[in-house]
């Protein structure tokens, strides 16, 4: 994997583009499904409705498809990160990422539970990428934090905390899905359940870094 994380190899036509990604879709329904030893070529090959040699094409082996997997979840789970802007109100940037996480976490549940499975692993599959491209996101992105708090529109916080807190609280919910449906009844995917998780975290969020967050929607106070 070259270039930025989960992006594909320069020069592909739209069709191998497509294929590509219809391998990648695939291999996260099976490796979600299944786990990495529990998958096959012949499942995935399956689940995307292309042949062994064909899906061969693409990918060389079990553990390509699986790096490609988690390189794709890690560079969609991070979009939402990359696209806080220092110019902006720091309420308003930080409500609609904790919103973007929620509705992540509701969408894409089995995703984040992979990624999740292959750190508490030890990410031995996806080390470098985490070592190269999330750690320069990371530490863009506490530069932005470290502008608010300069310019006295953030609470003296540490960056990566709040980053790691967010994450923390917003993939939960992804992560955690049957032990929150045990004892809750509910999941991300009952719509008044879900703002009212999106609302404590934001206020927990939002307050815990001196802020505010006036609803211009008429939605009411969401700090």
């Amino acid at each position: 994997m070259t270039g930025r994380i989960g992006h594909a190899p320069k020069g592909l036509s739209r069709i191998q583009e497509r294929n590509r990604s219809r391998i990648i879709e695939g291999g996260l329904a099976e490796f979600s499904r299944f786990g990495y030893s529990g998958t096959t070529i012949e499942k995935i090959a399956v689940a995307t409705g292309m042949s062994k040699s064909n899906l061969l094409y693409y990918f060389s082996s079990k553990a390509a498809i699986y790096e490609a997997v988690l390189a794709h979840i890690l560079d969609v789970w991070l979009a939402p990160l990359r696209g806080l802007d220092p110019e902006k109100d720091p309420a308003t940037e930080l409500a609609a990422y904790i919103h973007q996480k929620i509705k992540m976490s509701a969408e894409l549940p089995e995703a984040s539970r992979l990624f999740a499975n292959e750190v508490l692993q030890g990410a031995p599959r996806i080390q470098r990428v985490m070592e190269e491209d999330l750690k320069s996101l990371v530490d863009e992105k506490s530069e932005v934090i470290r502008h608010w708090i300069r310019v006295g529109k953030l609470e003296a916080i540490d960056p990566v905390q709040l980053i790691f807190t967010i994450w923390a609280m917003t993939q939960h919910y992804a992560d955690f899905q049957t032990q929150i449906q045990i004892l809750t009844g509910k999941t991300l995917d009952d719509p008044d359940f879900r703002q009212e998780a999106e609302t404590t975290v934001t206020r927990l969020i939002l307050r815990g870094c001196g802020l505010e967050l006036k609803d211009d929607a008429g939605q009411g106070d969401a700090a």
